[in-house]
């Protein structure tokens, strides 16, 4: 698997909350993301959350992963695979970094 390692920062990050019952909040968080390092480029995407009254505090110390979405990729990303992790570091750097397959069907 190939590695690559970016920083980024959110241009946009508007959170509402659309439904709140029974001590979870139900929301939605429209982010705008400008990638520099091996990875380069702006991303845009629409984030689904359920809150509880004990939350998530995804600030300085943070840690995220998740899955590159199968059959996801198009044009040179076609086939792409693979996991990654965003971390916020304690001066609030986030880092992306991402183990990746390129063309397995």
């Amino acid at each position: 698997m190939e590695r690559a390692d970016s920083t980024f920062v959110n241009d946009r990050y508007d959170e509402e909350t659309y439904d709140d019952r029974d001590g979870t909040a139900l929301g939605r968080i429209h982010i705008t993301r400008r990638f520099e390092g091996d990875l380069e480029g702006v991303a845009a995407a629409e984030l689904l959350t359920a809150r509880t009254e004990s939350g998530r505090d995804l600030g300085r110390g943070a840690e995220i992963d998740g899955t590159v979405v199968p059959d996801s990729g198009a044009g040179e990303l076609e086939g792409l695979r693979g996991e990654a992790t965003i971390a916020v570091d304690e001066d609030g750097t986030h880092r992306l970094s991402l183990e990746y397959e390129l063309g397995i069907r």
